[in-house]
């Protein structure tokens, strides 16, 4: 018995030093994805998978299933965010008290980083509760820096800002496609 876990045990951490501990996030690695607008234009993201690893694979999963496609913008705050992911925001008012508070039925718990909250930055919104996130995401307008340490930055916008900086509440994402380099 001794014998069989020591041997588990052993190739497990040989298994760790070949394939290295972030095997998992290998598809998270080079990945960029493009937002196409119905009001014209598209905004490449790229993400930081060594600065909060749960949230690019949250994001690139969703994506990929097509969650993001068809939803709209619900928040425009000028010189601050552009927020977007509540899958409610595909059939609900824009006045609908409810718009805004919609998710994926989970959560994942929060990956503070040291990342700075600047003009460009692709952040995961959440609710008071530090592990709320889900699928509603925000782009950075202008720098924000009391966000800093208190939300999870996972990427930024590579082009496209100044597609970013002409959305309006209700504009409607087309799709979201994931591209892996």
């Amino acid at each position: 018995m001794t014998q069989t876990l020591i041997a588990l045990l052993m190739c497990a951490v040989v298994l760790t030093m070949v394939v290295g501990p972030d095997a998992g996030s290998a598809q998270t690695k080079g990945s960029t994805a493009v937002i196409k607008m119905a009001s014209g234009g598209e905004i490449v993201l790229e993400f930081w998978p060594a600065d909060a690893p749960n949230h690019v694979k949250n994001f690139l999963d969703l994506a990929k299933k097509g969650f993001y496609d068809g939803t709209r913008v619900h928040r425009v705050e000028p010189g601050f965010v552009v927020q977007f992911g509540d899958p409610q925001s595909k059939t609900l008012g824009m006045d609908d008290p409810k718009m805004g508070s919609g998710g994926p039925g989970y959560t994942i718990k929060a990956e503070f980083n040291k990342r700075p909250f600047d003009r460009g930055v692709l952040g995961m919104a959440r609710t008071n509760d530090p592990n709320s996130a889900g699928s509603q995401v925000y782009l950075m307008l202008g720098p924000a820096h009391f966000l800093n340490g208190q939300y999870t930055a996972f990427g930024r916008v590579a082009k496209g800002m100044d597609v970013v900086d002409r959305i309006k509440v209700g504009d409607r994402i087309t799709s979201i496609k994931v591209v892996s380099q």
